[in-house]
C-alpha cells in the first residue's frame, strides 16, 4: 500500500494580502502528478482543508477539483477536518460519497476507513484532553500495522507563525507515545514538514504562509505500508511558485545593489535601517521587487525603549507628544514652522470644545 500524506492545504488563504490561488493550484497538479507517477493507493489529507470555516466559491471549487482529479488518478482520498475547518460542512454528505473513494472524517469514531489490508483510523481536529481519549479509545482496537490520521500538536514538533493557537486551559500539545500503537501516524496543523519519529510525522502545508517559512522545504510524505508494518518513506519536494525572502538595509542600498538581482521576484519582507524614515518607501521598493509585502523600520543604532506608551507620554503636553509622533513616523522632528502648526490646530480644537 502506498499513501502520500498531505496537510494543512488552507484553500482560500492569502500572504499579506497576496492571492494564492494559482500557487494552491498548481500543487493540486503536482499532486495529481505525483499520484500517477508513483501509483499511490490513497491520499491522506490530515486537516485544514480551508483556510476558514465558510470557505471562498474558488476555494470550494478548488477542492472539489483536486479530489476528482485524486480520484481520476487512481487514488482512494481519507480527509479530516482541522481546526480552520468547519466540521459539519466539510463533512456534507459524507455517508454518500463514500462510494465514490472519497473519505470525508468530520466526527469522532473508532471505526477505520478500509484501504486492502491496512485500516486507516481518521480523527478530526478535538481539543487536547479530546485528542488523547480518541487516540487511546482507537489504540485499543487497531492492530500493529493501522495508520492513523489526526490533526493537532504533538509534544516535539516545531510551529511557525502561521498556525493558529489551539491550546485549552494551558494544554496544548498531546505525548508522542499516544501513536505507539499505530505504524504510521499522519499528522495536520504544524506547517514545517517534520519528523517526530520514523512513523510520526507531519506533513506541513503546502505553500509557506508566513515569512516564518521561509527556510521550510515543503512538499508530502510518500509512504509504503502493509500488513507487515511500515515500509519506506521518502520526501516529495512541492512546487514554489515564488520563494519567500527577507531584506535590511536602507533603501539606497536595496535599491541600487546588484547583489540582489536574485530576490526581485521574490516575495519580500523588507526591513529599513535608514536613520530617517525615506518617503513613499514601499512605493519605490515595489518599483524593483514588486513581489514586496512587508515593510518595517528599525534605524540602525536606534535605541528601544522598555516603557509602555502610557509613561512616555505621562507629563507632556499634547503638542510634544504630537511632536514625537512626527519625529517617529518620519524619522526626524518637526522643524518651527511644522510645530507651529501643530500648536495653532490644537488650540483651534481647545476653542470649539470650549
Amino acid at each position: 500500500m502506498r499513501l502520500l500524506h498531505t496537510s494543512d492545504w488552507h484553500l482560500g488563504r492569502t500572504l499579506h494580502r497576496a492571492d494564492q490561488t494559482e500557487a494552491q493550484a498548481a500543487f493540486v497538479d503536482h499532486l495529481v502528478t505525483t499520484v500517477r507517477e508513483e501509483r499511490v493507493d490513497a491520499v491522506l489529507l490530515a486537516g485544514d482543508v480551508y483556510d476558514r470555516a465558510v470557505p471562498s466559491l474558488d476555494a470550494v471549487a478548488l477542492c472539489e477539483d483536486a479530489f476528482v482529479r485524486l480520484r481520476e488518478a487512481g487514488a482512494a482520498v481519507v480527509v479530516i477536518s482541522g481546526n480552520h475547518d468547519s466540521a459539519r460542512r466539510l463533512g456534507f454528505g459524507s455517508r454518500l460519497i463514500d462510494s465514490s473513494g472519497v473519505y470525508l472524517r468530520t466526527r469522532r469514531s473508532t471505526t477505520p476507513v478500509v484501504l486492502g489490508d491496512v485500516p486507516v483510523f481518521a480523527l478530526p481536529f478535538l481539543d487536547p484532553p479530546e485528542l488523547v481519549e480518541a487516540l487511546q479509545e482507537v489504540a485499543a482496537v487497531a492492530p500493529p500495522h493501522a495508520v492513523v490520521v489526526a490533526h493537532g500538536w504533538v509534544a516535539g514538533g516545531a510551529t511557525s507563525d502561521s498556525e493558529r493557537d489551539i491550546t485549552v486551559g494551558g494544554l496544548g500539545a498531546v505525548s508522542p507515545s499516544l501513536f505507539d500503537g499505530f505504524a504510521y501516524s499522519a499528522l495536520g496543523h504544524l506547517h514545517g514538514p517534520q519528523t517526530i519519529r520514523e512513523g510520526l510525522r507531519y506533513s506541513g502545508s503546502p505553500l509557506a504562509y508566513s515569512f516564518s517559512e521561509a527556510r521550510h522545504t515543503k512538499g508530502s510524505w510518500l509512504v509504503e505500508t502493509g500488513t507487515t508494518g511500515l515500509g519506506q518513506v521518502s520526501f516529495v519536494p512541492a512546487p514554489v511558485p515564488r520563494r519567500l525572502s527577507t531584506l535590511r538595509g536602507e533603501l539606497g542600498t536595496l535599491l541600487t545593489d546588484p547583489a540582489l538581482t536574485a530576490h526581485e521576484d521574490d516575495y519580500l519582507s523588507v526591513t529599513l535601517t535608514d536613520a530617517a524614515r525615506p518617503e513613499d518607501a514601499m512605493a519605490r521598493l515595489q518599483a524593483r521587487f514588486p513581489h514586496t509585502l512587508v515593510l518595517a523600520f528599525e534605524p540602525e543604532g536606534a535605541e528601544r525603549s522598555e516603557e509602555t506608551y502610557a509613561a512616555r507620554v505621562r507629563q507632556r503636553s499634547d503638542t510634544e507628544i504630537a511632536e514625537a509622533f512626527v519625529s517617529h513616523v518620519r524619522g526626524t522632528e518637526p522643524d518651527d514652522a511644522e510645530q507651529a502648526l501643530l500648536a495653532e490646530a490644537f488650540e483651534a480644537v481647545r476653542e470649539s470644545a470650549a
